[in-house]
This record gives structure tokens, C-alpha cells and sequence, in this order.
């Protein structure tokens, strides 16, 4: 398994982007993610974009930071925020998230970000099991779905 720095256009990226969309709209029955993103949001040292690949060259993991400072969203100087973690289903299991999870934050960190942040939501039991076993806690709703019951935020000082 290696990880590389891709752009968020990336075709690879592009591709488990859709996947993980459809996943999103599978579980809340909606279009997917609405949050508003651009390539540019993940261009150092103002974020990144990472891929996994298997022995075999073909991308399976992703996830990516883009700095976020005080905003009217509910971020905080500062803040970096984590999107599109996603694992393809045949992979899961094997510490994929959590070796992409540390990257993003050692990342991040490097680059002068002091909070790692990010959303997700009630019918991602994995994504809320995964961020609380790394140190992530609870935090006050920011970002799009903030005023959504299902959505949960949650933080982690870098």
C-alpha cells in the first residue's frame, strides 16, 4: 500500500469521490454531500489530497484538509478541515482510514494548522467510531449541515 498527493480533480480522485458520494446519498437517501469544494481548497500549504493505492496501482482509500479560519460557517482561526475520508467496501478493515487519518493531520500540523476538524453523520457509525478511537471529541456544529439533526462535529487539537 502507498499514499500519494494528488490533485482533488485527479481522475482517481474524481472516482472514489463519486463512490463515496453515492454511498453519502445510499445512507441519507439525498444527492450526497452538498458542502461547496474546489481543487484549489487542497493545494499546499493550504490543504492536501491524498489516495491510497493497492499493490496493484488502483486507488482505494482517499481523504483530504483544507484550511478553514473563522468564518460564518462556525470554524475557528486556525482550524483544517478534514473531507472525503473514504475506504472502497473490499478494503475496510485493514487501517487505511486511520494510516490516511495520520498523514492528514501530520500534514496539516506542518503546515501551522492547530485544530483538525470535521463532519459527518448519524448513519456513519464507522466514520464516528473511527474519529473517536484517534481523539477526536465533540464539537460545536460548523459547515453546511450544522443546522442538520443528523449532523455531528467533531474536533481534535493538532
Amino acid at each position: 500500500m502507498h499514499i500519494r498527493r494528488v490533485s482533488f480533480d485527479h481522475p482517481d480522485a474524481v472516482k472514489l469521490n463519486d463512490q463515496v458520494q453515492a454511498e453519502y446519498a445510499a445512507r441519507y437517501g439525498d444527492d450526497g454531500d452538498a458542502t461547496a469544494m474546489a481543487a484549489s481548497d487542497f493545494e499546499p500549504p493550504n490543504g492536501i489530497y491524498l489516495i491510497a493505492y493497492d499493490e496493484h496501482d488502483n486507488p482505494v482509500a482517499s481523504g483530504g484538509w483544507r484550511a478553514r479560519d473563522a468564518n460564518d460557517e462556525g470554524n475557528l482561526d486556525g482550524d483544517a478541515e478534514l473531507k472525503r475520508m473514504y475506504v472502497i467496501e473490499q478494503m475496510r478493515g485493514r487501517g487505511l482510514a486511520r494510516r490516511l487519518l495520520s498523514a492528514l493531520e501530520e500534514d496539516a500540523r506542518a503546515a501551522g494548522r492547530v485544530r483538525m476538524v470535521l463532519e459527518t453523520g448519524t448513519k456513519q457509525p464507522e466514520a464516528v467510531a473511527l474519529y473517536t478511537s484517534s481523539g477526536y471529541a465533540p464539537c460545536a456544529k460548523f459547515g453546511y449541515y450544522r443546522h442538520y439533526d443528523s449532523s455531528r462535529c467533531f474536533a481534535k487539537s493538532l
